[in-house]
Formats: structure tokens, C-alpha cells, sequence
């Protein structure tokens, strides 16, 4: 497609902000160089894959792939057997964990069966090579450390290297704190060169043999190496080359072990890079609310309630075009400001992005052609210096247009012929639309020509089209109504403006007779459509009361008769249930009495038994009985709460925190579990909270002290050896805790290690609203591996 219509129509902002989304390096070249397609199987292929990953964002999250490093070039050095550095190394093992991660993510799901999708063989073909980012993670500590483990010789090495500073210092220790006290600047051991060496006075040089390695910028302190640790200097030195050696040979073996996996690392950074250049378009998509369009080869175009994607989405108006069914020109009409311009990039602009596999910010269902080109002549095109008017630089770009537009192309025109006199503008805009209205090609254009609302309104498969104007409010509505021609409004708004009636009817009276009729048409066409529209939408409305009150009887109609249902077969068993237990009490009562009459049972005795039956039936009446209706124990005032009592909701007898103080009316949320409700004081019961003794806390006074949340909430969490996602979660919930609990402060114990998790740490403490602020941990208190944090006081 012509780069023309991209600069146009600002496409190239559209994959900026598509670039914003991506991760990696490589993924952020992919969406800079993402451009729009014409095959209409690789549209559909991108956009599925667009809409996959969407599918798995809402799911699981997004995918984070920062760690897909361009590892190419350390890969064709491992291709003519290089060796590696640590920095390299280190790349393609984050490479290799990133493919990991990802593979991982893949394989997430919650639970339910799911069906494949086309990033299945993305995912599938990963190779994470496990065992080689291992080896490199446990080798290589960081960018400036070889781990002791490497290799036995390396361990072995600084064993030694650890055994001859230890002799070194001894020595030295021995000097400056003995004989050579007196002859030494400060008592202290330095190095010069890589080698020990104290600061002696300059004048007592010839007190302390040995080689003098540098001086003070003074020179009054010279730098020696006494003559006792030469030898043990050059044996560390000796030491420090075959350490440089083992790392070498460390460097050399990962170098070869990842040699072998070089197709594997190579495939996975492509597959990386693709899968972050589509999550990018997932991502992107979700922040428009964009949806998949519908493609098709009949050139037709439904675009419903779409939206500019580069304008203010709380204040872009959506509008409904279609083009191509009963019409293949579209004349837009209308005041300026009134959203035609919008309307017509609007168009071209998602049709560029829904050809690029990008979803769009319209509704479901929507519908974009498969254009091969997509011309545009839209803005002030002046041109200074090729000494072009207005009107000139437009024609110039039209006459391109009309040569190399075909009928697989879409042609957008604003303010076609605008620039020169009326009469032969609107002339030569009727010449050029009827030229590619008869060529069959699909043409959106603006204007403000009278002349042209007659030839849509009388040229089939020509429409007219307008943006509504508000002339009470001299305001645009920025809806675009298809099928009524715009009308200018040019005396209703000079008329609110304040210009004299006389004249405004004066300047009627310059009208032609044929011109007002046209424009009395006009009114008379849209007052009938707003009539219309007003009467469509209360009959709508009527509707949909009448469907949710029919709707709502028959839920409820179906309500009673299923309790009804219930309630009678519970009664009639309940009923059975009581009738056979009475008549087995009856019979036993016989067969007892008749014992206990044969047996000559005495009175009393009888009584007594005649007294347990009476009990059984007692007890069976209160288990039919109705639960009487729980009532508070006492009113509560509002000044009876406070945030983190513990209350009972009487009505749906669930136990809970008062998360918010009561307003005039009463009302009041509460926090269950992971219910917030909204509920009345009249309906909260306070819940006694246990009591410990005083003994507990301190043995010198008595009494009861009652408990708070903060008894049962540590100030302090440790996130050590957690991951970066298992920490967050932890400690997200931790501080809700203990914000509730009114602890003035907490300790977070993350460790020091890479870093990564304390700046995850801080990272999540600077956006909790809880958190007044947070610093590291001072000497003592756990240094940079603790964060101290301090809570809002209320």
C-alpha cells in the first residue's frame, strides 16, 4: 500500500503505541514494522492470533517477555567456536528461563478443558534447554562473579588465594603493629599495583627493606612492599593468573555445552519475538476495547459505533458507517467541527489496522473489506515550495489517485474541490465522483456543496450522509446519521450568534427560490427524523419495561409454584413423619401398659414412664416449631463502631469487619470473608472479642485486656525464596492485614540477592494508598535485604 495514506491517516501512531506494548527489542521492531496485508488468509490467520491472545490475557494475564534477548550475534560466534563472556552467557540463559516462563504460561488454566488455539504451536515449539541455563546460573552468580562451584580447580584456587592473603595480612599485621610502628605514616595495609604494601615515612626509608611501589602526591609517604611478603605478593599474583585461568576454562565449557543447543536458542528467540509482537497486539486491544472484525471480498464495509482510537476515549462519540451494500459512494455533509473529518479517518484508519491483524475499536459483529489500496486526501496539503495553493496541491494528489486507483481500492476525499469558486468546485467534485462511482469503487467523501446533496439524493448508489448540529447549543453531536443530507445552518447560527434579522433576511432574499426549498426540505427532513427517532426510543423503552415486568412475573410466578410444590411435599412428609410417630408412641403405650399390668408395675412407676413419653413428644413439637426471628441484643448508636470491630450481620448471619463508619442514613459497609455488603446498623449485632488475662502480657498488674486484630497480625513478613508473582501476592495481603490490625509499621524481609524482589517490593509499596512510606533497613535492622514500612495514620 501507498506510505502516502499511512502519514494521512496517522497510522504510524497506531503502531507506536502498539510498539509501548512489546517487551523485547525484537518485538518492538516487529510492531514499528507492521504493516497492513492483502491476502485475506493471512489477515484471518493474524487476527486469530490477535484474538488467542487476548483470550489467554483475560484469562491468566499478560505475558511478560523482556527477557527475549537478541542472542544472534553471540550464537554465530559459538558457530566458528568463540568462547563466550559472562554477559553473553548470561543472555542466553535469561533467553532459555524466558522460553521456560512462557512454556509455563501456556500450560496454565483454571481448571476447565480447553480447546486449542493457534498459538499452540508457538508455545509447543520452545525449548527452554533446562539443563544449560542451570549449569549457567549455577556457574555465573552475576555480571561480575564466577561462583566457587564452577569447577573443583577454581574451588581449589581460591582456597588458596584465601589462605595466602590470610598469610600476607598476618605478616603485615605484624609490622604495623610492632617493629615498624614508629616508622609508618598510619598503621594501616594497603595496595599499590595489586600488591600488599604499608605507607612509610619518607625519611625513614632505609628502616623498612623492601621495594618501593608508588608515594603520596606530598612525598612525604612512600608506598613498600617489605622484603618478607615479596614472595608471598608474586605467589598470589600467580594465584590471581591460574583463578583468570579456571574462569577462562569455566567461560570456555558453558560456551561449548551451549554450542550444541544453538538451533534450539536461535528458534527460541524468534518464537519469543513473534509471541511478544502478538501479546502486544492483545494487549493493545484490550486497552481500546477493541473487537475482531468480520473480513469479506464483496468491498463491504459495517463499521459499528467505531471509534477514532487516537482520540480521548471518555469523550469520542462512536459513530455507525456502512458502505458497499446499497451504496458504493458516501456523501458526508455538515457544519465545520461537526465530525466529518473524524467520521472519514475513522473509516480508513481501522480498515489499515483490521488489514494489519489488528483488532478495532468498534462493536462486535463488525465488518472491514480486503482492500489492495487505500488512497486519502484529507488536511491543508500547501506547499511552499513547490509554489501549490490549496486547491492545486489537491488536485495534484486527486489526479494521482484517479491513475492509480482500481476497484479493489477504497478512496477517501475531505472537502473534495474546496479552495476555488463554488460553482466550478462542485462541478469538478460531481465529475470525479461520478468517474469513480461508475468504475465501481468505494468513495467516502466530505463537503460542503450544496450541488452534491442533489446528485447523492438523485444519482443511485450514491448516498447522503450528514453530522447532527445541535443549533439550540451551537454545538456539533458528533453522530453520523446515513440517508439525510447535512444541512449548513449558517443563518440559524448567525441568528444565536446575535447578527441583526434584518440581515439575515436580506441574505435570504439572495437565495434562489430553488435553493431555499432545497434547504426548507432539509428542515423539514431532519424535525421528521428527530419526531421519529424520539417515538422509536419510547416505544423502545415501553418494550423493554413491558419485557422486564413480564420477564420478572414469570421468575416469580415460577418461584411460588416451586415453593408451593416444595412446601406441600415437605408438609405431607412432615405430616406422615408425625402421624407414624404418634401412632408407634400409641402402640408402645398399649403394649407397656399391658406389660406393666401383668408384671404389677406400681403407679409411680407408670407415672414416671408416662412422663418420658411426654418428654419425646415435647421434644419433637420444638423441632417443627418455627426459629423465632433474631433480633440484636440492643440497638446500636453510630457511636458504638469503629473501623475493625468484629459484627455479626443478623440477616445473613455471617461474622465480618466494619470496613466503613455508618452515614446519615445508617448505612454502612461491612467486610466477610471476600464479601463487601453494604448494610443498615439496625441489622449488626457486635461480637464480644476473646479476653486474655493480663498475666499473659505482664506479671506485674491484673485485670483482662481485651484482644485486637494486632495480637494475631506479626509486624513483620519474610518473602525469602519466594518468587517475584508468589511474593506480591503475599505481601499485598499481608498489608491489608495489618492496616486493619492499626499497626503503625511493618518490616518486609525480600533479601539482597539481584535486587529483583526488593524492587518489586517497593515497587508495590509505592502504589498502596495504605502506605505513607517506606525505607531500607538501617545497620541493625537488616540493611538493604529489609524495607520499613510506615502506614497512613487515619
Amino acid at each position: 500500500m501507498n506510505k502516502k495514506a499511512y502519514q494521512t491517516l496517522e497510522y504510524y501512531k497506531i503502531t507506536e503505541r502498539l510498539a509501548a506494548h512489546a517487551a523485547s527489542a525484537g518485538g518492538k521492531k516487529l510492531c514499528l514494522a507492521l504493516e497492513p496485508m492483502q491476502s485475506l488468509e493471512q489477515i484471518t490467520a493474524a487476527q486469530a492470533e490477535t484474538a488467542d491472545a487476548l483470550s489467554r490475557v483475560y484469562r491468566r494475564g499478560s505475558l511478560y517477555l523482556a527477557g527475549a534477548k537478541d542472542v544472534r550475534a553471540s550464537l554465530k560466534r559459538l558457530e566458528v567456536g568463540s568462547s563466550l563472556n559472562i554477559l553473553e552467557l548470561l543472555d542466553i540463559c535469561t533467553l532459555l528461563e524466558t522460553a521456560g516462563k512462557a512454556k509455563q504460561y501456556a500450560r496454565q488454566n483454571d481448571g476447565r478443558e480447553e480447546e486449542p488455539d493457534s498459538l499452540d504451536p508457538l508455545f509447543s515449539a520452545l525449548e527452554p534447554c533446562a539443563l544449560l541455563s542451570q549449569e549457567i546460573r549455577r556457574c555465573i552468580l552475576s555480571e561480575d562473579e564466577i561462583s566457587d562451584d564452577a569447577s573443583p580447580a577454581l574451588r581449589s584456587v581460591r582456597r588458596s588465594i584465601r589462605t595466602a592473603n590470610d598469610r600476607i595480612h598476618s605478616t603485615l599485621s605484624g609490622m604495623v603493629n610492632g617493629s615498624a610502628r614508629s616508622y609508618l605514616q598510619d598503621a594501616v595495609i594497603t595496595q599499590r599495583n595489586g600488591r600488599y604494601c604499608i605507607p612509610v615515612k619518607a625519611e625513614y626509608r632505609s628502616q623498612v627493606p623492601g621495594m618501593i611501589h608508588d608515594q603520596s602526591s606530598t612525598g612525604s609517604t612512600l608506598f613498600v612492599e617489605p622484603m618478607a611478603v615479596v614472595r608471598l605478593n608474586n605467589d598470589l599474583k600467580e594465584l590471581y593468573l591460574k583463578e583468570q585461568e579456571e574462569i577462562e576454562h569455566v567461560l570456555e565449557t558453558l560456551s561449548g555445552q551451549a554450542a550444541s543447543c544453538t538451533e534450539a536458542i536461535a528458534q527460541d528467540y524468534e518464537l519469543l519475538t513473534e509471541l511478544d509482537f502478538i501479546f502486544a497486539k492483545a494487549v493493545l486491544a484490550k486497552e481500546m476495547k477493541a473487537t475482531c472484525p468480520v473480513f469479506n471480498e464483496e468491498r463491504q464495509i459495517l463499521i459499528k459505533e467505531g471509534r477514532h482510537p487516537l482520540l480521548d476515549p471518555g469523550k469520542v462519540v462512536p459513530v455507525t458507517i456502512r458502505l458497499g451494500q446499497d451504496y458504493d459512494l458516501l456523501i458526508v455533509t455538515g457544519p465545520n467541527t461537526g465530525g466529518k473529518t473524524v467520521s472519514l479517518k475513522t473509516t480508513g484508519l481501522l480498515t489499515l489496522m483490521g488489514q494489519a491483524g489488528l483488532h478495532i475499536p468498534a462493536a462486535q459483529n463488525s465488518q472491514l473489506a480486503v482492500f489492495d489500496e487505500v488512497y486519502a486526501d484529507i488536511g491543508d496539503e500547501q506547499s511552499i515550495e513547490q509554489s501549490l495553493s490549496t486547491f492545486s496541491s489537491h488536485m495534484t494528489n486527486i489526479i494521482r489517485i484517479l491513475k492509480e486507483a482500481s476497484l479493489n481500492s477504497l478512496v477517501l476525499f475531505d472537502e473534495l474541490c474546496a479552495g476555488t469558486d463554488p460553482t466550478e468546485g462542485a462541478a469538478l467534485a460531481i465529475a470525479i465522483l461520478s468517474h469513480l462511482h461508475k468504475m465501481g469503487i468505494r468513495t467516502m467523501a466530505t463537503t460542503h456543496y450544496s450541488e452534491l446533496k442533489v446528485f447523492a439524493l438523485s444519482t443511485p448508489g450514491v448516498e447522503n450522509a450528514c453530522c447532527e448540529f445541535n443549533v439550540e447549543t451551537l454545538s456539533p453531536t458528533y453522530r453520523l446519521l446515513i440517508g439525510i443530507p447535512g444541512k449548513s445552518n449558517a443563518f440559524a447560527i448567525s441568528s444565536k450568534l446575535g447578527l441583526p434579522g434584518f440581515l439575515i433576511e436580506d441574505a435570504r432574499g439572495h437565495l434562489s427560490e430553488q435553493n431555499e426549498s432545497f434547504e426548507d426540505l432539509l428542515s423539514d427532513l431532519e424535525s421528521s427524523r428527530r419526531t421519529i427517532e424520539q417515538e422509536q426510543e419510547e416505544i423502545r423503552e415501553h418494550k423493554e419495561e413491558i419485557r422486564s415486568l413480564r420477564e420478572a412475573l414469570e421468575k416469580k410466578q415460577e418461584k411460588l409454584d416451586s415453593q408451593r410444590e416444595r412446601i406441600l411435599r415437605e408438609a405431607n412428609e412432615q405430616a406422615r413423619r408425625i402421624l407414624q410417630e404418634a401412632k408407634d408412641y400409641a402402640d408402645q403405650t398399649m403394649k407397656d401398659f399391658h406389660k406393666f399390668g401383668k408384671a404389677g408395675i406400681s403407679a409411680s412407676e407408670m407415672e414416671a414412664e408416662r412422663a418420658r413419653l411426654r418428654e419425646r413428644i415435647k421434644k419433637t413439637e420444638k423441632k417443627l416449631s418455627q426459629p423465632k426471628e433474631q433480633k440484636p441484643k440492643r440497638a446500636l448508636r453510630p457511636s458504638d463502631l469503629h473501623l475493625g470491630d468484629t459484627v455479626r450481620v443478623l440477616s445473613l448471619n455471617l461474622t465480618g469487619t466494619v470496613s466503613s463508619l455508618p452515614d446519615a442514613r445508617g448505612n454502612l459497609f461491612v467486610q466477610m470473608g471476600i464479601l463487601r455488603s453494604q448494610v443498615k446498623l439496625s441489622d449488626l449485632e457486635l461480637v464480644e472479642e476473646a479476653v486474655i488475662t493480663a498475666k499473659q502480657f505482664q506479671k506485674s498488674s491484673t485485670g483482662k485486656i481485651k484482644m485486637s486484630k494486632s495480637a494475631s497480625v506479626s509486624t513483620e513478613i519474610n518473602l525469602i525464596g519466594m518468587t517475584v508473582d508468589e511474593a506480591l501476592a503475599h505481601l499485598d495481603k499481608y498489608l491489608d492485614d495489618a492496616y486493619l490490625a492499626h499497626l503503625p509499621s511493618v518490616r518486609i524481609v525480600h533479601g539482597k540477592g539481584t535486587g529483583a524482589l526488593r524492587k518489586a517490593v517497593q515497587g508495590l509499596l509505592k502504589r498502596n494508598k495504605y502506605v505513607k512510606s517506606y525505607r531500607l533497613g538501617e545497620f541493625g535492622e537488616g540493611d538493604a535485604g529489609v524495607t520499613i514500612a510506615t502506614f497512613k495514620q487515619e
